[in-house]
């Protein structure tokens, strides 16, 4: 292809994939481990996992309240009782797989994998779920968000 300023296009080498997916396969590992680990020690039981401070101390249910036991169910394959747990981790982590496929799909195609970075608006945005998820489930209508 001499003088068409195109270059040949090589194939990559195997050992790049690996290197590429390094990060989004150390990621899921870790993620998967975790949810094994709390798929064996079950939440339910006490004493295993320290309580919530905010509930202990004031009776009010956090956000992530609920999110063990959440968790555990999805370990167990039981989405319904995860989403009864805690309904905004269970959102949680169907963004979580959304974005980490994402991020392994592009990194296994050799593309930027740094995609656009959360501004302060979102941040923000994030908190006044989280806090507005707080109030309801701890009004009497919301009692259907309590783990």
């Amino acid at each position: 292809m001499a003088g068409t300023g195109h270059r040949p296009v090589r194939p990559r080498p195997a050992h790049g994939l690996v290197r590429r997916l390094a990060a989004p396969l150390g990621v899921l590992a870790a993620v998967v481990a975790s949810f094994a680990f709390v798929g064996v020690v079950d939440p339910n039981e006490p004493g295993h996992y320290p309580a919530c401070p905010l509930l202990a101390l004031t009776g009010t249910y956090c956000p992530a309240c609920g999110g063990l036991r959440s968790a555990h169910a999805v370990a167990h394959g039981d989405l319904a009782t995860a989403a009864g747990a805690n309904l905004l981790a269970v959102a949680g982590y169907a963004a979580f797989s959304l974005f980490w496929t994402a991020w392994a799909v592009r990194a296994a195609r050799g593309l930027p994998t740094a995609g656009p970075r959360p501004r302060a608006g979102h941040w923000w945005a994030l908190g006044g779920l989280l806090l507005a998820f707080m109030v309801v489930r701890n009004l009497p209508s919301g009692e259907w968000l309590t783990p």
